[in-house]
Protein backbone atom coordinates (compact mmCIF):
# COMPACT_ATOMS: atom_id res chain seq x y z
CA UNK A 1 0.00 0.00 0.00
CA UNK A 2 1.78 3.74 -0.83
CA UNK A 3 0.74 5.67 2.10
CA UNK A 4 0.89 9.22 1.17
CA UNK A 5 2.41 11.94 -1.55
CA UNK A 6 5.81 12.68 -2.15
CA UNK A 7 4.62 16.03 -3.56
CA UNK A 8 4.68 16.94 -0.13
CA UNK A 9 6.87 14.69 1.76
CA UNK A 10 10.07 14.88 -0.48
CA UNK A 11 10.27 18.64 -0.32
CA UNK A 12 9.63 19.71 2.71
CA UNK A 13 10.96 17.02 5.52
CA UNK A 14 8.82 15.15 7.55
CA UNK A 15 6.52 15.92 10.25
CA UNK A 16 8.90 14.25 12.61
CA UNK A 17 11.10 17.29 11.90
CA UNK A 18 9.16 19.72 12.41
CA UNK A 19 6.82 18.83 14.73
CA UNK A 20 2.94 17.92 15.54
CA UNK A 21 0.01 20.01 14.82
CA UNK A 22 -3.26 19.46 16.87
CA UNK A 23 -6.76 18.92 15.47
CA UNK A 24 -10.13 18.36 16.95
CA UNK A 25 -12.21 15.28 14.50
CA UNK A 26 -15.68 14.97 14.68
CA UNK A 27 -18.02 12.18 13.26
CA UNK A 28 -14.46 9.90 13.89
CA UNK A 29 -15.97 7.05 12.65
CA UNK A 30 -13.76 3.88 12.86
CA UNK A 31 -10.67 5.98 12.24
CA UNK A 32 -10.23 6.51 8.42
CA UNK A 33 -9.42 10.13 8.50
CA UNK A 34 -7.74 10.52 12.10
CA UNK A 35 -4.97 7.68 10.92
CA UNK A 36 -3.96 9.33 7.69
CA UNK A 37 -3.90 12.75 9.27
CA UNK A 38 -2.20 11.34 12.19
CA UNK A 39 0.64 10.54 9.68
CA UNK A 40 0.91 13.27 8.39
CA UNK A 41 1.44 15.03 11.68
CA UNK A 42 -2.01 15.75 13.47
CA UNK A 43 -2.63 14.73 16.66
CA UNK A 44 -6.00 14.96 18.14
CA UNK A 45 -7.05 16.61 21.00
CA UNK A 46 -10.37 14.85 21.45
CA UNK A 47 -12.50 12.49 19.08
CA UNK A 48 -16.05 13.03 18.69
CA UNK A 49 -18.48 10.17 17.90
CA UNK A 50 -21.72 9.22 18.03
CA UNK A 51 -21.73 5.13 17.89
CA UNK A 52 -20.61 2.97 20.67
CA UNK A 53 -18.73 0.43 18.96
CA UNK A 54 -16.87 3.01 16.77
CA UNK A 55 -15.73 4.91 19.68
CA UNK A 56 -14.48 0.98 21.11
CA UNK A 57 -12.70 0.62 17.64
CA UNK A 58 -11.11 4.28 18.01
CA UNK A 59 -10.04 3.10 21.83
CA UNK A 60 -8.60 -0.26 20.77
CA UNK A 61 -6.70 1.19 18.18
CA UNK A 62 -5.16 4.50 20.21
CA UNK A 63 -5.63 4.00 23.70
CA UNK A 64 -4.10 7.50 24.15
CA UNK A 65 -6.65 9.14 22.13
CA UNK A 66 -9.52 11.05 23.93
CA UNK A 67 -12.85 9.44 22.23
CA UNK A 68 -15.77 10.95 23.03
CA UNK A 69 -19.53 9.15 22.62
CA UNK A 70 -21.40 11.48 22.40
CA UNK A 71 -23.59 13.57 19.57
CA UNK A 72 -21.93 16.35 17.58
CA UNK A 73 -25.36 18.80 18.46
CA UNK A 74 -25.14 17.73 22.47
CA UNK A 75 -21.22 18.91 22.28
CA UNK A 76 -20.14 21.82 23.90
CA UNK A 77 -16.86 23.43 23.28
CA UNK A 78 -16.77 25.42 26.44
CA UNK A 79 -16.51 22.41 28.91
CA UNK A 80 -13.48 21.07 26.87
CA UNK A 81 -11.14 23.43 26.90
CA UNK A 82 -8.18 22.09 25.04
CA UNK A 83 -10.22 22.51 21.57
CA UNK A 84 -9.75 26.13 21.81
CA UNK A 85 -6.03 25.70 20.83
CA UNK A 86 -6.10 23.15 17.56
CA UNK A 87 -4.98 23.81 14.37
CA UNK A 88 -7.45 21.80 12.20
CA UNK A 89 -11.04 21.07 12.34
CA UNK A 90 -11.66 17.91 10.33
CA UNK A 91 -14.78 15.20 9.71
CA UNK A 92 -16.13 12.57 8.24
CA UNK A 93 -19.65 13.99 7.68
CA UNK A 94 -22.94 11.91 7.25
CA UNK A 95 -23.32 11.67 3.90
CA UNK A 96 -25.70 15.23 2.90
CA UNK A 97 -29.27 14.96 1.31
CA UNK A 98 -29.45 17.43 -1.36
CA UNK A 99 -32.73 19.88 -0.36
CA UNK A 100 -34.47 19.00 -3.45
CA UNK A 101 -34.31 15.33 -2.17
CA UNK A 102 -35.45 16.30 1.06
CA UNK A 103 -38.05 17.60 -0.29
CA UNK A 104 -38.91 14.72 -2.79
CA UNK A 105 -38.56 12.18 -0.09
CA UNK A 106 -40.45 13.99 3.42
CA UNK A 107 -37.18 12.62 4.70
CA UNK A 108 -35.70 14.14 8.26
CA UNK A 109 -32.70 16.52 7.35
CA UNK A 110 -30.57 14.43 10.23
CA UNK A 111 -27.58 14.68 8.15
CA UNK A 112 -27.75 18.50 6.96
CA UNK A 113 -28.32 19.26 10.85
CA UNK A 114 -25.18 17.37 11.99
CA UNK A 115 -23.28 19.53 9.20
CA UNK A 116 -25.09 22.69 10.16
CA UNK A 117 -23.45 21.93 14.01
CA UNK A 118 -20.11 21.40 12.42
CA UNK A 119 -20.01 24.60 11.44
CA UNK A 120 -21.60 25.72 14.57
CA UNK A 121 -18.65 24.52 16.14
CA UNK A 122 -16.14 26.39 13.82
CA UNK A 123 -18.07 29.47 15.73
CA UNK A 124 -16.47 28.43 19.44
CA UNK A 125 -13.39 26.47 18.06
CA UNK A 126 -12.04 29.17 15.40
CA UNK A 127 -9.34 26.62 14.46
CA UNK A 128 -6.73 27.65 11.74
CA UNK A 129 -7.95 25.10 9.06
CA UNK A 130 -11.03 23.08 8.54
CA UNK A 131 -11.50 19.46 6.51
CA UNK A 132 -14.66 18.28 6.07
CA UNK A 133 -15.70 14.59 4.21
CA UNK A 134 -18.54 14.15 2.25
CA UNK A 135 -20.33 12.96 -0.76
CA UNK A 136 -18.75 13.75 -4.50
CA UNK A 137 -22.36 15.32 -5.16
CA UNK A 138 -21.99 17.83 -2.51
CA UNK A 139 -19.42 19.57 -4.54
CA UNK A 140 -20.91 18.50 -8.48
CA UNK A 141 -24.64 19.03 -8.11
CA UNK A 142 -26.73 22.14 -8.63
CA UNK A 143 -29.23 20.63 -6.16
CA UNK A 144 -26.49 20.84 -3.45
CA UNK A 145 -25.86 24.72 -4.44
CA UNK A 146 -28.45 26.19 -1.41
CA UNK A 147 -25.92 23.57 1.00
CA UNK A 148 -22.89 25.11 -0.40
CA UNK A 149 -23.92 28.76 -0.29
CA UNK A 150 -25.01 27.98 3.20
CA UNK A 151 -21.63 27.18 4.32
CA UNK A 152 -19.60 29.42 2.54
CA UNK A 153 -22.08 32.42 4.26
CA UNK A 154 -21.61 30.79 7.40
CA UNK A 155 -17.99 30.94 7.20
CA UNK A 156 -17.33 33.86 5.37
CA UNK A 157 -18.46 35.94 8.22
CA UNK A 158 -15.91 34.00 10.42
CA UNK A 159 -12.64 35.24 7.95
CA UNK A 160 -12.34 32.03 6.34
CA UNK A 161 -11.66 31.03 3.01
CA UNK A 162 -12.72 27.71 1.12
CA UNK A 163 -12.15 25.16 -1.93
CA UNK A 164 -14.57 22.17 -2.35
CA UNK A 165 -12.70 19.40 -4.55
CA UNK A 166 -13.45 15.44 -5.11
CA UNK A 167 -10.50 13.08 -5.21
CA UNK A 168 -10.48 9.69 -6.14
CA UNK A 169 -8.72 7.39 -3.73
CA UNK A 170 -7.30 4.97 -6.56
CA UNK A 171 -4.95 7.77 -7.39
CA UNK A 172 -2.75 7.79 -3.99
CA UNK A 173 -2.57 4.17 -3.85
CA UNK A 174 -5.94 3.24 -2.68
CA UNK A 175 -6.76 -0.38 -5.01
CA UNK A 176 -10.45 1.09 -5.12
CA UNK A 177 -12.11 3.49 -7.24
CA UNK A 178 -13.90 6.04 -4.92
CA UNK A 179 -14.69 9.23 -5.21
CA UNK A 180 -14.81 11.50 -2.14
CA UNK A 181 -15.83 15.12 -1.82
CA UNK A 182 -14.25 17.91 0.75
CA UNK A 183 -14.45 20.69 1.61
CA UNK A 184 -10.91 22.42 2.96
CA UNK A 185 -10.98 26.16 4.58
CA UNK A 186 -8.58 28.64 5.83
CA UNK A 187 -8.62 31.39 8.16
CA UNK A 188 -7.06 34.38 6.15
CA UNK A 189 -4.54 34.18 3.58
CA UNK A 190 -3.66 30.43 4.25
CA UNK A 191 -5.63 29.10 1.47
CA UNK A 192 -3.07 31.03 -0.79
CA UNK A 193 -0.49 28.70 0.28
CA UNK A 194 -2.73 25.70 0.09
CA UNK A 195 -2.53 22.95 -3.05
CA UNK A 196 -4.27 19.96 -3.96
CA UNK A 197 -2.71 16.65 -3.84
CA UNK A 198 -1.17 15.41 -6.95
CA UNK A 199 -1.77 11.97 -7.87
CA UNK A 200 0.53 9.12 -7.70
CA UNK A 201 2.91 8.81 -10.75
CA UNK A 202 2.53 5.13 -9.94
CA UNK A 203 -0.93 3.10 -10.62
CA UNK A 204 -2.74 1.63 -7.65
CA UNK A 205 -2.06 -2.16 -6.61
CA UNK A 206 -5.03 -4.47 -8.05
CA UNK A 207 -7.50 -6.42 -6.21
CA UNK A 208 -5.49 -9.95 -6.45
CA UNK A 209 -2.24 -8.07 -5.68
CA UNK A 210 -3.85 -6.53 -2.49
CA UNK A 211 -5.48 -9.75 -0.80
CA UNK A 212 -3.29 -12.47 -2.36
CA UNK A 213 -1.57 -13.47 0.70
CA UNK A 214 -4.77 -13.13 2.82
CA UNK A 215 -6.29 -15.12 0.45
CA UNK A 216 -3.89 -17.90 1.24
CA UNK A 217 -3.65 -17.87 4.91
CA UNK A 218 -5.67 -20.62 5.06
CA UNK A 219 -4.22 -22.51 2.60
CA UNK A 220 -6.54 -22.51 -0.53
CA UNK A 221 -4.25 -23.81 -3.42
CA UNK A 222 -6.44 -21.47 -5.77
CA UNK A 223 -4.74 -17.78 -4.14
CA UNK A 224 -2.68 -17.20 -6.57
CA UNK A 225 -4.41 -18.35 -9.71
CA UNK A 226 -7.72 -16.18 -8.01
CA UNK A 227 -5.46 -13.23 -7.84
CA UNK A 228 -4.17 -13.03 -11.43
CA UNK A 229 -7.49 -12.23 -13.34
CA UNK A 230 -8.53 -10.23 -9.74
CA UNK A 231 -6.20 -7.67 -11.79
CA UNK A 232 -8.07 -4.28 -11.74
CA UNK A 233 -8.78 -2.40 -8.69
CA UNK A 234 -12.34 -2.61 -6.68
CA UNK A 235 -15.09 -0.60 -7.41
CA UNK A 236 -16.28 1.19 -4.44
CA UNK A 237 -17.00 -0.08 -1.46
CA UNK A 238 -20.44 0.59 -0.32
CA UNK A 239 -20.81 0.59 3.42
CA UNK A 240 -24.43 0.99 3.31
CA UNK A 241 -27.05 1.73 6.33
CA UNK A 242 -26.88 1.52 9.84
CA UNK A 243 -30.48 1.07 9.74
CA UNK A 244 -31.39 -1.77 7.93
CA UNK A 245 -30.06 -4.75 5.98
CA UNK A 246 -26.72 -6.89 6.52
CA UNK A 247 -23.43 -6.60 4.64
CA UNK A 248 -22.74 -7.39 1.21
CA UNK A 249 -20.31 -4.84 -1.37
CA UNK A 250 -22.76 -2.38 -3.14
CA UNK A 251 -25.63 -2.67 -5.33
CA UNK A 252 -26.01 -4.40 -8.41
CA UNK A 253 -23.47 -2.35 -10.71
CA UNK A 254 -21.30 -2.77 -8.13
CA UNK A 255 -21.57 -6.88 -7.51
CA UNK A 256 -21.58 -7.18 -11.60
CA UNK A 257 -17.93 -5.70 -11.38
CA UNK A 258 -17.00 -7.59 -8.23
CA UNK A 259 -18.20 -10.55 -10.64
CA UNK A 260 -15.86 -10.37 -13.13
CA UNK A 261 -13.31 -10.41 -10.47
CA UNK A 262 -14.46 -13.32 -9.36
CA UNK A 263 -15.46 -12.18 -6.30
CA UNK A 264 -19.55 -12.90 -4.32
CA UNK A 265 -20.51 -9.39 -4.10
CA UNK A 266 -23.72 -10.18 -2.44
CA UNK A 267 -22.43 -11.07 1.23
CA UNK A 268 -18.98 -11.06 3.32
CA UNK A 269 -17.43 -13.91 4.31
CA UNK A 270 -16.48 -14.85 8.04
CA UNK A 271 -12.88 -16.22 7.10
CA UNK A 272 -10.87 -16.59 4.12
CA UNK A 273 -11.30 -20.00 1.90
CA UNK A 274 -10.05 -22.92 3.21
CA UNK A 275 -8.11 -25.58 1.41
CA UNK A 276 -11.30 -27.23 0.28
CA UNK A 277 -12.78 -24.44 -1.33
CA UNK A 278 -13.80 -25.11 -5.25
CA UNK A 279 -13.01 -21.91 -6.82
CA UNK A 280 -15.34 -22.16 -10.68
CA UNK A 281 -17.12 -18.82 -11.03
CA UNK A 282 -19.34 -20.63 -13.61
CA UNK A 283 -21.04 -22.12 -11.36
CA UNK A 284 -22.72 -18.76 -9.75
CA UNK A 285 -22.13 -17.43 -6.39
CA UNK A 286 -21.33 -20.27 -4.87
CA UNK A 287 -18.09 -20.97 -7.04
CA UNK A 288 -16.98 -17.17 -6.20
CA UNK A 289 -15.30 -16.30 -3.27
CA UNK A 290 -16.62 -13.73 -0.84
CA UNK A 291 -14.45 -10.80 1.21
CA UNK A 292 -14.05 -10.98 4.70
CA UNK A 293 -14.11 -7.49 6.87
CA UNK A 294 -10.35 -7.90 6.98
CA UNK A 295 -10.09 -7.95 3.27
CA UNK A 296 -12.46 -5.21 2.45
CA UNK A 297 -10.11 -2.93 4.92
CA UNK A 298 -7.16 -3.33 3.06
CA UNK A 299 -8.79 -2.26 0.17
CA UNK A 300 -10.01 0.78 1.75
CA UNK A 301 -6.33 1.39 2.59
CA UNK A 302 -6.17 0.86 6.36
CA UNK A 303 -3.07 -1.13 7.48
CA UNK A 304 -3.39 -4.57 8.32
CA UNK A 305 -2.97 -4.21 12.39
CA UNK A 306 -5.97 -1.56 12.48
CA UNK A 307 -8.56 -3.46 14.75
CA UNK A 308 -12.40 -3.13 14.13
CA UNK A 309 -14.73 -3.84 16.96
CA UNK A 310 -18.33 -5.55 16.92
CA UNK A 311 -19.74 -7.97 15.07
CA UNK A 312 -19.42 -9.10 11.40
CA UNK A 313 -22.14 -6.10 10.30
CA UNK A 314 -21.08 -3.77 12.14
CA UNK A 315 -17.49 -3.74 11.34
CA UNK A 316 -18.45 -3.88 7.47
CA UNK A 317 -20.47 -0.71 7.92
CA UNK A 318 -17.78 0.84 9.86
CA UNK A 319 -14.89 -0.01 7.49
CA UNK A 320 -17.12 0.71 4.07
CA UNK A 321 -18.18 4.59 5.47
CA UNK A 322 -14.66 5.37 6.61
CA UNK A 323 -12.49 7.87 4.65
CA UNK A 324 -9.60 5.90 3.23
CA UNK A 325 -6.27 6.86 5.34
CA UNK A 326 -3.81 7.21 2.37
CA UNK A 327 -6.20 9.56 0.79
CA UNK A 328 -6.61 11.27 4.59
CA UNK A 329 -2.63 11.11 4.50
CA UNK A 330 -2.18 13.18 1.55
CA UNK A 331 -4.57 15.56 1.99
CA UNK A 332 -3.46 15.95 5.86
CA UNK A 333 -0.07 16.52 4.44
CA UNK A 334 -1.18 19.76 1.73
CA UNK A 335 -3.16 21.24 4.57
CA UNK A 336 -0.34 20.85 7.25
CA UNK A 337 2.27 22.36 4.89
CA UNK A 338 -0.10 25.70 4.43
CA UNK A 339 -0.25 25.77 8.36
CA UNK A 340 3.56 25.52 8.40
CA UNK A 341 3.68 28.66 6.53
CA UNK A 342 2.92 30.74 9.60
CA UNK A 343 5.59 32.01 12.09
CA UNK A 344 3.42 31.24 15.03
CA UNK A 345 2.47 27.56 14.03
CA UNK A 346 6.05 26.95 13.82
CA UNK A 347 7.26 28.68 17.26
CA UNK A 348 4.31 27.06 18.94
CA UNK A 349 4.90 23.46 17.81
CA UNK A 350 8.33 23.27 17.53
CA UNK A 351 9.49 26.13 20.19
CA UNK A 352 11.60 28.59 17.18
Amino acid sequence: MTWGSTSVAARHGSSASRGRLRSLEICAGAGGLALGLERAGFDPVLLIESRPVACETLRGNRPSWDVRETDLMQFDPAENQQVYDVHLLSGGLPRVKSPAAVARTRGDDAELSVLKAAVDLVYGVQPLAILFENVPELIRKSDYAPVRELVAKELGHLGYRLRWHVLNAKDFGVPQSREVGFLVAFKGDLMDRFEWPRPNADPPPSVGETLQASMGARGWPDAARWAAQADSIAPTIVGGSWERGGADLGPTGAKAKWERLGVDGATVADQVPDAAFSWNPALGRRGRVALTVDQVALLQGFPPDWWIAGRKTAQYRQVGNATPPPLAHVLGESIAEALWARDDVRVWATGR
